[in-house]
């Protein structure tokens, strides 16, 4: 495993992390979910990113007794706030992150994350106010670093000009192969800001390992196939993306690696991603996503893969 440093924090994460996104506590059984997690540190995966709204608490919940029997300084834990977890609380508010920080650390059993994230941007809420509140946990000592997810880069530039408040390390954007709007602005912006990219869904919800085939019916005990798991994986399903997806086979091959490892290698390809957050339900999974990390591919075979999907795009 290789490991990469996280923006301007003194953080240094693994090139593929372990996420928990419709996975632990919620679609995957306990037993496998720990074997996961088991497996991640086997394979020097070292950071582990989650969320208040997984399960409504429970992906968090799973962690914190999962991690409890390791030392709290072998594992880098990031966290956020701002989905509802109830029908009154939700979004960035002062008194919403005072709360929700804490509810988090005691559902993960610790004292405090490395790195707390605001999932959403909240229209709703005064950005001063926001920023105030996540500086105060900081400055407390409930998270050591703060991040973003999903932010425009205008919303971006304004949480950087705002002055006596802490810095952002990270921003948790989807990007993928599928998906590679982030290159625009907002990679760029944060490149120049001390800013690293913690990518989710690099794998396009699993449609490039290239298991699910063009008008074939869809694989049993797959994210696709499941009722909890598979909702957002269905945008993807489309005959051009399943097409397309089928053709980078052969580069993969040439690459002499899975199609699964080429696609994380080709997100880390980018400077300014500190790691790949990618869920598993199964530990050899882990072990198959672990392999991207310091893989070397021929830049020619990517640029191949680009053009092969260009076009090929998630349907609403």
């Amino acid at each position: 495993m290789k490991y990469r440093k996280l923006g301007s924090s003194d953080l240094t994460v693994s090139e593929i992390s372990l996420g928990s996104w419709l996975t632990y506590g919620v679609g995957v059984e306990r037993d496998s979910a720990v074997a996961c997690v088991n497996k991640a540190f086997d394979l020097g995966i070292n950071f582990i990113d989650t969320a208040n709204v997984y399960g409504r608490g429970a992906a968090e919940s799973f962690l914190g007794e999962t991690l409890a029997s390791r030392k709290r300084d072998s594992y880098v834990l990031a966290t956020k706030v701002f989905f509802p977890m109830s029908d009154t609380d939700r979004g960035l508010s002062r008194a919403q992150i005072e709360k929700q920080i804490d509810a988090s650390l005691k559902r993960l059993k610790t004292d405090h994350v490395d790195l707390y994230q605001c999932h959403r941007y909240d229209t709703e809420t005064p950005l001063e106010e926001t920023m105030q509140a996540l500086s105060d946990v900081v400055r407390k000592g409930k998270a050591r670093y703060i991040g973003f997810s999903e932010w425009s880069p205008q919303q971006i530039e304004a949480a950087l000009a705002m002055k006596g408040v802490e810095k952002f390390v990270s921003s948790q954007p989807q990007y993928s192969l599928l998906w590679r709007r982030p290159e625009e602005k907002v990679i760029p912006l944060c490149a120049g800001n001390g800013i690293s990219q913690i990518v989710w869904s690099p794998l396009a919800q699993g449609v490039l390992s290239g298991k699910y085939l063009p008008g074939a019916k869809i694989p049993e005990h797959t994210r696709a196939s499941s009722d909890s798991m598979g909702g957002f994986i269905k945008s993807w399903l489309n005959t051009p993306v399943l097409e397309a997806v089928q053709k980078l086979k052969p580069l993969a091959k040439q690459a002499d690696c899975t199609l699964t490892q080429f696609a994380l290698a080709w997100v880390l390809r980018e400077p300014n991603i500190a790691s790949a957050i990618v869920g598993a339900s199964r530990p050899e999974q882990l072990e198959e996503n672990a392999a991207a990390s310091g893989l070397k591919i021929d830049p020619a075979l990517f640029a191949q893969a680009e053009l092969i999907v260009a076009g090929a795009e998630r349907v609403s």
